[in-house]
This record gives C-alpha cells, sequence and structure tokens, in this order.
C-alpha cells in the first residue's frame, strides 16, 4: 500500500501569536529580506488576509504585493505588521 502524503503548509503551524513570533524569530535570523517578507506574508494569510489588513491599516494588495517571496515591503509597512502581531523589531549584535 502507497504512503498518502500531503503538502506542507506553515499556515497550518501558525495558529497562536507564540507560534507566529517564533516564525518571525527565525526568519529575522535568517537575514534574508525575501525570506522575512514571506514569512509575514504567510502569518498574515494564517491569519486570514482581510482581517490583517484591517489590523495593519494596509490594503489588502499592498500586503500580497510586499509580504511575497521578493517582496520589499519599506519600514513603516514592517512596523505596522510587527505593530498587529504585537510585536517589536529591535536590533542586538550579531
Amino acid at each position: 500500500m502507497p504512503i498518502e502524503t500531503r503538502d506542507f503548509d506553515v499556515q497550518n503551524y501558525l495558529k497562536t501569536p507564540e507560534d507566529q513570533a517564533a516564525y518571525i524569530e527565525a526568519a529575522l535570523k535568517e537575514g534574508d529580506p525575501s525570506f522575512i517578507a514571506a514569512a509575514l506574508g504567510d502569518i498574515a494569510r494564517a491569519r486570514g488576509v482581510t482581517a490583517f489588513a484591517a489590523e495593519t491599516g494596509l490594503s489588502r494588495e499592498a500586503i500580497y504585493k510586499a509580504f511575497k517571496p521578493g517582496g520589499n515591503p519599506t519600514l513603516e509597512t514592517l512596523a505596522k505588521a510587527t505593530k498587529a502581531l504585537g510585536l517589536r523589531l529591535s536590533v542586538v549584535a550579531a
């Protein structure tokens, strides 16, 4: 009997604010801006893009554009997104 598999979807693992914070922290440690943007997009989709748009004050289109792989969100967009997540950006020595 063959093994049945399903496609991996990270959104299934981003249910709680703690899970979302850990995911963003891991993305920030990678240091790749595209990865960070994509991670925020994953969280936006896990929360529901419409709800996330309302929380951030950004349009759904702006969220899809900024938080996709290869996206390039502005610092203002990042600040709005992290604030809506109940997080804050910080800098530590490498």
